[in-house]
């Protein structure tokens, strides 16, 4: 507690919220809790000998209780209190724009019924125009609550939306009526700005590929990016590069910082960090307040105000507050994929990072440095999340590592020319010359990634990982620190033992699995699905295979991952079949 009081409390604040989310508890008893934590917070107050020894429980113990009592508030507000019809014509202003489906455009915003108004997801057919932020909309609309799945190795999309405080989805008519918004707020003006930044680029005479390439390094819009292109990031462990993450915000940071201390007149250099955290909130702004971009923004600043505070600067103090000041905002943040990537990656860099560069030879110059710190910040971010990667998309590439070492050195000069680009087209400048050789240079850019991608020999997929798996394997990172800054018996030691607990772990649960026999009846879309597993093999019969593709994502996939079964198969079944027998009992496929 006396090293790292503030990562203590975070930590405890975090339990407290998992607590809340995983019991459930009544009003009544967070009542209380909530008035524990006030007396704690009194006795804290108080100066005595008595209670000097006392004070860092009764601190954990408020931290806790406090994590308990927002997430209930929290998760309170979330509940659906709004009475809606099925059909009716509505009224709504959007948000966000979301990824593209095949059929429709998604927007998040804010609808209004006869007698509610609720926060949705709105499906707009792609015939439709493009919807704006300027504008308020009216429509014949088809609303329906998202649908809890039937098994638990689905995803569940409900409870997704229901941590982003979205309460419904609507299906939209064609016919889409519009009227100029006259109570239009600056987020508004930033969003519509930025709206009309993405149509110039649309303009630009450089390839579709670049364009979309452009849109998401930058503007933070993927939502028309092909799916190829997303599947040769994803494939290659290259997706962070694509997404705004801490590296694009520590790029733009560094970027205007360089510029203030070498060209600003010399009474504003001294305010260059300043000048520099306000430049980088005005872009995260610009480009929508994203998740990711919201936690980079405010670890950058958080460890810049230790500098220009002048204390020393402390990675986990910086790391534990950003926490706070995120959870205590929205404590279903903790639940985001993001959050729980971004966070364990920074304690990989902090925890292995170091220890790894004592591996290579001395960094006497600037290239040197650079290239060993990629290698070892990249192998060590991700050691870390190498665990909640497989828990949460069951796929890893061993290729990723090369292509992170081969791709991230740079990577700053590609976000550098990209955000130069985005200026230039924002204020309708168009360089022929410019523009084609960044044109050509995402081209090569591009391939490379998609090579990575495609070399199968190292793509694992359908590899489980459970929760318990993933402590264990934890354990094991943990315990690694030790063995590469002293490899002797003792450590060595300490990681076999490790290994052979994550070893008995996931054989003990895989045979348990592989000794059940299960039956499901399944619907995805319009199919029908009727699978049978026998141990560690599974058989599923669909009734339309023209839908394999996605069928192979979202249904064949999680089960195999989830089931930890080894071999499957896919056979076609008729569409005309409406019950199947199977070892006398009738299974209804309606």
């Amino acid at each position: 507690m006396n090293k790292q009081p503030l990562l203590i409390l975070a930590i405890c604040f975090i339990l407290g919220i998992l607590f809340q989310d995983k019991m459930v508890l009544p009003e009544t008893i967070v009542g209380g809790v909530g008035m524990t934590c006030s007396i704690l917070l009194i006795l804290i107050c108080f100066h005595s000998y008595l209670l000097h020894k006392t004070k860092t429980v009764f601190l954990m113990l408020l931290l806790f209780g406090a994590g308990i009592v927002l997430h209930f508030y929290n998760t309170s507000s979330l509940v659906g209190k709004h009475l809606v019809k099925k059909h009716e014509t509505i009224s709504f202003k959007i948000s966000q724009k979301l990824n593209s489906s095949e059929k429709y455009r998604k927007y998040e915003g804010i609808a209004q019924s006869d007698n509610a108004c609720f926060n949705s997801i709105f499906y707009v057919p792609k015939e439709s125009k493009e919807l704006d932020f300027i504008h308020y909309y009216k429509a014949e609309a088809y609303i329906t609550k998202p649908q809890v799945p039937s098994y638990d190795f689905q995803f569940d999309y409900a409870q997704y939306l229901k941590r982003k405080h979205i309460d419904y989805q609507v299906y939209l008519s064609k016919e889409i009526i519009s009227a100029e918004r006259n109570d239009l707020k600056w987020a508004d003006q930033l969003r519509q700005y930025r709206f009309e930044v993405l149509s110039k680029i649309d303009k630009t005479e450089i390839s579709e590929k670049t364009k979309e390439f452009l849109k998401g390094i930058i503007l933070a819009d993927r939502t028309e990016i092909d799916t190829g292109t997303v599947r040769d990031f994803n494939r290659s462990g290259l997706v962070h590069f694509l997404a705004i993450s801490g590296t694009h915000i520590v790029v733009v940071f560094g970027m205007f910082y360089f510029f203030l201390i070498r060209f600003a007149p010399l009474q504003f250099r001294k305010y260059a960090a300043i000048f520099s955290l306000i430049f980088i909130w005005l872009f995260a702004a610009f480009i929508g307040f994203g998740n990711s971009v919201l936690r980079s923004c405010i670890m950058l600043s958080v460890y810049f105000i230790f500098v220009l505070l002048q204390r020393k600067t402390d990675l986990l103090h910086s790391l534990a507050l950003s926490a706070f000041f995120i959870l205590i905002g929205d404590t279903q943040q903790l639940f985001d994929v993001g959050f729980q990537l971004s966070f364990s990656a920074v304690l990989g860099i902090y925890w292995l990072n170091q220890p790894l560069l004592k591996y290579f030879p001395k960094q006497d110059n600037y290239i040197k440095k650079l290239l060993f710190n990629t290698i070892t910040i990249s192998l060590s971010a991700q050691l870390v999340t190498l665990p909640l990667v497989l828990y949460y998309f069951h796929q890893f590439s061993l290729i990723s590592i090369l292509a992170n070492f081969v791709i991230v050195p740079f990577s700053e000069l590609i976000i550098i020319f990209s955000f130069l680009i985005t200026v230039l087209i924002s204020f309708g400048i168009d360089f022929e010359l410019i523009n084609g050789l960044y044109d050509e240079i995402i081209q090569v850019l591009l391939k490379v990634i998609h090579w990575f991608a495609e070399v199968d020999v190292l793509f694992f997929e359908n590899i489980p990982m459970n929760g318990i798996e993933v402590i264990s394997v934890s354990m094991f990172v943990y315990l690694l620190r030790a063995a590469i800054l002293k490899f002797n018996t003792k450590n060595t030691m300490r990681l076999m033992m490790a290994t052979i607990l994550f070893l008995m772990i996931r054989n003990g649960i895989t045979a348990f699995e592989n000794r059940k026999e299960e039956i499901l009846v399944l619907h995805f879309n319009r199919n029908k699905i009727f699978s049978v597993k026998n141990g560690d093999r599974v058989c599923f019969w669909i009734s339309d295979m023209k839908n394999k593709t996605k069928i192979l994502q979202y249904i064949v996939n999680p089960y195999c991952a989830s089931r930890r079964v080894d071999h499957f198969e896919i056979k076609t079944l008729s569409p005309s079949i409406q019950k199947v027998v199977f070892r006398n009992k009738i299974y209804d496929l309606k």
